[in-house]
């Protein structure tokens, strides 16, 4: 067998496995305004590098790979004045690092 077949072959046993444990890839989107401090996957606002640079809860210019879908339907903790939050697939303009 050609070194083309095995890898071909090889490629299709793989694929069979993830089929036939219901392994499948997830569409994934930026969700701003979810990630807790230091636990963003990127973009923190001005100053920031990027992953794990978000200073405050929830920090609205900061964002977290998520399902995709399933951003504005996560279940975050009211602010502090009791206004609804939600994550964003835009930057948002609340819980702002000050300072």
């Amino acid at each position: 067998m050609s070194t083309t077949m095995k890898t071909a072959a090889l490629i299709g046993a793989v694929a069979a496995s993830f089929a036939a444990t219901g392994v499948h890839a997830q569409a994934q989107e930026k969700c701003f305004g979810v990630s807790l401090a230091g636990e963003n996957d990127c973009a923190a606002g001005p100053g920031t590098t990027c992953a794990g640079t978000s200073t405050v809860d929830y920090q609205g210019n900061a964002w977290t790979l998520v399902e995709a879908g399933t951003c504005t339907e996560i279940e975050l903790p009211q602010m502090a004045d009791g206004t609804p939050r939600q994550g964003s697939l835009e930057e948002l303009d609340r819980d702002l690092p000050t300072g």
